[in-house]
């Protein structure tokens, strides 16, 4: 409950949340004519469950929810998000949880594969260069 936005409630301890059962009372008519007064009690949940986008390689879900946040534990990058929505079977069944952070999807990934292609990309210059020399210097 930390990262929600429930505030504690008086008289309860830290992280505890209540339930309360919501009732209803309702009348139905049977099929002879009867009418019949219904009440029902009920606890207001909805079954789920949730997995990390390293848990989730691999599946195909038909809806899905994710979260787009910082763990607490942790970063979150652009390619586990991309893992995460990868998983659904198209846009329609994507919903997000809440808003994020834009700059999860306009960094770049990784600064070190971003240095890494910065440097590979000076090698292929320096490299061509090279061979520009060496076929003119074999062309004379």
């Amino acid at each position: 409950m930390n990262q929600t936005k429930i505030t504690q409630l008086q008289g309860l301890e830290k992280n505890v949340l209540p339930l309360v059962p919501l009732e209803r009372t309702f009348s139905i008519y049977t099929s002879g004519g009867n009418k019949k007064t219904v009440h029902r009690r009920q606890l207001p949940l909805t079954p789920a469950y949730s997995f990390t986008d390293y848990r989730s390689q691999g599946q195909t879900i038909q809806n899905i929810i994710i979260d787009i946040r910082n763990p607490p534990s942790g970063t979150l990058t652009p390619f586990n998000i991309y893992v995460a929505l990868s998983q659904a079977r198209g846009r329609d069944q994507i919903r997000l949880l809440r808003d994020f952070d834009d700059k999860l999807l306009t960094k770049h990934p990784s600064e070190y594969l971003r240095l890494e292609d910065e440097r590979l990309g000076n090698l292929e210059r320096k490299s061509d260069e090279w061979w520009q020399r060496i076929l003119s210097e074999l062309s004379e």
